[in-house]
Parts: C-alpha cells; sequence; structure tokens
C-alpha cells in the first residue's frame, strides 16, 4: 500500500509557483470578500462622506461665503480629498489586525511573493478610494456642483488622489507592523490626520488665516492636493500644482514603502 501511495504521489505535477501578480490579485481578492461579509466596512466611504459634505455645505457654506452653491463648488474637490485620505489607515489596521491574529505568519510562511500581502491589500484600498470618490462626486452633482474641467478633470482628480492615498497607505503599513494594537495605530492616524486635515485649505482660503498659519497651510501636503484637485476639476490646475502632489507622493513611497518592508520581512 506504501508503494502504491508513493507512485501515485512521486508522478503527480507539481503545481508552479505563483507569481507576484496572482498572489497579490489573490490577497486582494480576500480583502474584498472580507468587505462582502462585513458590509459596514464601507461606512467609511458611503455614510460619512455624504454626512461631511450635506453638513458643511448647508451648515457653514452661508456662513463663510453667503451662498451654498457657491460655497458647494469650493468645499467639494476639498472634502473628497479629505474622505479619501482618512481611510488611507485601514492598511494598516488590517496589517495589525493579521498579525496579532497569527494570520501573518500563516501567509509569510507560503511559497509566494513577499510583498503580495501588502501589494494586494494596498490595491483594495484603491477600490475603496474609488468608491468613496464616486459617491461623493455623484452627490455633489445631484447637490448642483458643476466642474468645469468637465469628466476628464474629475478623472484625473480621481486618478492623482489614488496616487497621493496609496502613497499615504505606505505610511501606515509601517506603522501597523511597529504598533501593538490597532487601536493605537487609530490613535496615532486620527492625531496626524485631524490637524493635516482642518489646518489646510479644505474648507476655507488660506489667504483669510494669520500670516504663521497660512505658511504651514501652503506647505501642507493636503494643501497641495486639494489645490491640484480644484484646479483639475474647474479647469484651471497648472503643471506646477500637479507636479507637487506626484513629487509629494513618490517621496512618502520612497521612505515608508522601503521601511515597511524591511520591518515585514524581519518581524518576529
Amino acid at each position: 500500500m506504501t508503494d502504491k501511495i508513493q507512485k501515485v504521489l512521486s508522478v503527480r505535477t507539481r503545481p508552479q509557483r505563483p507569481n507576484g501578480v496572482s498572489s497579490s490579485m489573490t490577497i486582494g481578492w480576500r480583502a474584498l470578500l472580507k468587505i462582502k461579509y462585513v458590509p459596514e466596512q464601507l461606512l467609511d466611504v458611503t455614510a460619512f462622506p455624504i454626512m461631511f459634505l450635506l453638513m458643511f455645505t448647508y451648515l457653514f457654506g452661508g456662513a463663510i461665503v453667503g451662498s451654498t452653491s457657491e460655497y458647494l463648488q469650493f468645499l467639494l474637490p476639498g472634502i473628497l480629498v479629505m474622505t479619501v485620505v482618512q481611510i488611507t489607515m485601514y492598511t494598516g489596521v488590517e496589517l495589525n489586525n493579521d498579525i496579532s491574529k497569527g494570520i501573518f505568519d500563516r501567509f509569510r510562511s507560503l511559497p509566494i511573493w513577499r510583498p503580495s500581502i501588502l501589494v494586494g491589500m494596498l490595491l483594495v484600498d484603491s477600490v475603496r478610494y474609488t468608491l468613496a470618490s464616486a459617491v461623493m462626486i455623484s452627490l455633489g452633482l445631484i447637490m448642483g456642483f458643476r466642474p468645469e474641467g468637465g469628466s476628464l478633470g474629475i478623472v484625473a482628480t480621481v486618478a492623482l488622489l489614488i496616487l497621493f492615498s496609496f502613497s499615504l497607505s505606505w505610511i501606515w503599513t509601517t506603522l501597523g507592523l511597529i504598533l501593538r494594537s490597532e487601536k493605537s495605530l487609530m490613535g496615532v492616524s486620527m492625531l496626524v490626520m485631524f490637524p493635516l486635515t482642518f489646518i489646510s485649505n479644505v474648507f476655507v482660503d488660506p489667504r483669510t488665516l494669520p500670516s504663521w498659519l497660512q505658511a504651514f497651510v501652503d506647505v501642507n501636503p493636503i494643501s497641495l492636493l486639494v489645490t491640484a484637485s480644484r484646479g483639475l476639476m474647474h479647469g484651471t490646475a497648472t503643471f506646477e500644482q500637479i507636479g507637487w502632489v506626484i513629487i509629494a507622493s513618490v517621496i512618502i513611497m520612497a521612505i515608508f514603502a522601503p521601511i515597511t518592508m524591511y520591518l515585514y520581512k524581519n518581524k518576529e
């Protein structure tokens, strides 16, 4: 009997080792399935963006510029940026959660391309960013938002936003490998993202701010992204505005992607 079993096993073709693309897509599919069975995860890209846009437009629009319709043209690109960048932390949260449950160690033992675990998670987050953008822009159009840059401007805005958010996610994956719990990571991310998003040009023109605060707002990466997004949507963007966002994204990835991979490979 043993000889027969050995014979069967010896003639069986060994499966080929999966390449980086297939393993990354498999990990991404796993993350999508988690959303399927826990759809409440999409509240942050559906319900919360709607609530933010409605509240800020109708509560503060008249007080800030005297017209909710006029304020909507200014506000929507900023709220879109704020909504998407604040959900970039979920890659790190999911990674930290997998580490605490022991799934992370199981993944590292598999004969797959090591970075595919992180790449797969980041790809699914790009889907979340796109969904959040679609919800915000659709609601804005219903409320009266009229982008002078047309459909091309909207697509270019979403593409630039996804690029920046993808780079920002590497910061949270780094912290996800360092911090001991997902609550700690969420606390740190809120501590960082709230000042960056509120002390920016999301809600008001920085020219109305004190000079010392305006100096910070002008170099804030979130402000750079909002400026480029407004320009693309309204057809006034310059290559310089877009270029600064791309440069900031490349710098963030150049710093944190290698750190993340180093920590990932040496995580005990």
